[in-house]
């Protein structure tokens, strides 16, 4: 189901960083996210509420000023 709140996603297994687009444009990276709390996000039906109940709280995380990855 497409999201309302994130435009793109990306993961970086080797690294444990998964980043976020956000549909206003601002992009995050989440440090230190397990392989497979990513599958059970891209798994989720609403990523959205997902990111905001089991990663936001839980993993740190940084504003990037750019897309590339």
């Amino acid at each position: 189901m497409p999201s309302s709140v994130i435009r793109k996603y990306f993961y970086k297994p080797e690294l444990e960083i998964l980043r976020i687009i956000y549909v206003s444009g601002a992009v995050y990276d989440y440090l230190d996210v397990p392989q497979e709390v990513f599958e059970e996000f891209r798994a989720a039906f609403s990523k959205g509420t997902y990111l905001n109940k089991i990663i936001k709280p839980k993993y740190r995380y940084e504003k990037r000023d750019d897309i590339n990855f």
